[in-house]
């Protein structure tokens, strides 16, 4: 019986202390994907401040960006950061997986910093704060839910692939109603992907929690921002073509 009431007890502090391992890594997850937001929009309010001039002329830096060859590598640069990203952190450090992470986050403020001459800034608030009260709720479900969700992650990765084709076509299709299709359907996929990505974060950890490498852990909850970082943008920038006003 005391031998019993040793291993329930062990068992105990074990189950306690992954627990408290998951509550420091999501917050870990949530606190670098923040950080990152905050790098994304103040890079993104910086540039388009500096491309737009009293005169409503682009001064150079805005030519340079928004109306010359460049505003296409700027605009398929996130993408190409984010293979990079994915296939090089295995060689990185933690911390050098997070400083890639950030100056990533500085490179799609630059890429999406059209929308500031684009929407009036109201309306730039008011889908922010709608994609942010989605998104938490989103990611509280898939945190909470019983329910397995990897099922749907080959049909979201998939969504995600056409929406990317979509996109691409659309540039020179100049397709309102397309562009419309593409921005509601992509606000249903990343809904999910917010809830998909979120349980797989946890899943992860649960399952690595014993290894005790804190090496691996870090890299994780970097990755694991990430995702979550993308579904959130991804679903901002969806919303705000749907929703917002434009200048």
């Amino acid at each position: 019986m005391a031998q019993f009431d040793t291993i329930r007890t062990s068992a105990g502090a074990r189950s306690a202390e992954i627990d408290a391992g998951l509550r420091a890594h999501m917050n870990k997850v949530y606190g670098t994907m923040s950080v990152g937001m905050l790098i994304t929009f103040a890079a993104a309010w910086a540039i388009s401040g500096l491309a737009v001039s009293p005169t409503g002329e682009l001064t150079q830096l805005g030519y340079a960006i928004y109306a010359s060859p460049l505003k296409w590598v700027i605009m398929f640069a996130p993408l190409a950061f984010v293979f990079g990203f994915s296939a090089g952190i295995n060689r990185m450090s933690a911390a050098a997986a997070q400083l890639v992470f950030y100056v990533f986050a500085g490179v799609m403020g630059v890429s999406i910093s059209w929308i500031f001459l684009t929407f009036t800034g109201e309306s730039i608030t008011q889908v922010f704060l709608i994609t942010s009260i989605a998104f938490a709720g989103l990611s509280l479900v898939g945190y909470t839910t019983k329910k397995d969700l990897s099922g749907m992650g080959s049909f979201l990765i998939m969504g995600v692939i056409g929406l990317l084709a979509a996109s691409v076509i659309n540039i020179f299709l100049a397709s309102s109603a397309l562009a419309f299709a593409v921005s509601a359907l992509g606000v249903l996929i990343f809904a999910g992907l917010t809830a998909y990505d979120t349980q797989n974060i946890k899943n992860t950890y649960l399952q690595m929690a014993h290894s005790g490498d804190q090496e691996w852990l870090g890299k994780a909850a970097i990755m694991g921002a990430l995702s979550l970082y993308l579904d959130f943008i991804n679903m901002f920038m969806m919303l705000l073509q749907l929703l917002g006003n434009r200048e």
